[in-house]
């Protein structure tokens, strides 16, 4: 099913590249917001955010075609903490994705659309505890001088890199009289890392050009 997953969003993506070969307008947007993990993965994490941003064209009033980056970052919760006894936690999931863009309504006063593809993301689990370091500083009046501060000593970290799909929904309005516009949207993304499968739901709000 994995393979096959991303077969299809391959194809979709390379399926639409004949309809672009006359650009007719670039697009981009920049945003971020929270992000809610769902099970598997779900039981082991809380809510955190995220950060995203894309780059891409549009071919006509209702089709256009994105590359995405999206960074997530969500701690780990207590209970997990307590079964692989460490102090605390966190999970850090970046991707690329490429992603058609259907526009329901790009014509009227707010623009509804649709979105999905694939693409590779990095998955990092980071477990830490705190702790205390020494360093240098330097102050106009005391010169320099060794001073303590607290720190997260990292005691396992564990990345690897996977394929995996992307789709959701959203909505633009423009503001004023310009190309610029306010959206939000909430995409869902499966990631096929080993041992548990990575399911995240970013809601994210931001402007789009």
């Amino acid at each position: 099913m994995k393979k096959i997953a991303l077969y299809l969003a391959s194809l979709s993506c390379v399926a639409g590249v004949p309809a672009f070969a006359q650009f007719s307008h670039f697009t981009g947007f920049v945003g971020g917001g929270l992000t809610t993990p769902i099970n598997p993965i779900g039981s082991r994490l809380d809510n955190g955010w995220n950060v995203s941003a894309g780059a891409g064209v549009n071919a006509n009033r209702h089709l256009g075609l994105m590359l995405d980056f999206i960074y997530n970052e969500n701690g780990i919760n207590p209970r997990f903490l307590n079964q692989v006894q460490a102090p605390n936690g966190s999970i850090r999931t970046w991707g690329f994705t490429v992603d058609p863009v259907i526009h329901v309504t790009q014509e009227g006063p707010v623009d509804f659309y649709v979105t999905g593809g694939g693409g590779i993301y990095h998955r990092t689990v980071e477990y830490t505890q705190p702790g205390v370091a020494q360093a240098t500083f330097f102050d106009p009046f005391y010169g320099f001088y060794p001073a303590a501060f607290g720190t997260n000593q990292v005691l396992g970290s564990y990345g690897q890199y996977k394929g995996g799909v992307d789709g959701g929904v959203g909505f633009s309005f423009r503001l004023g009289r310009g190309n610029v516009k306010a959206f939000a949207e909430a995409r869902y993304h499966h990631i096929f890392t080993r041992a548990v499968e990575t399911d995240l739901v970013p809601v994210t709000i931001g402007l789009r050009w």
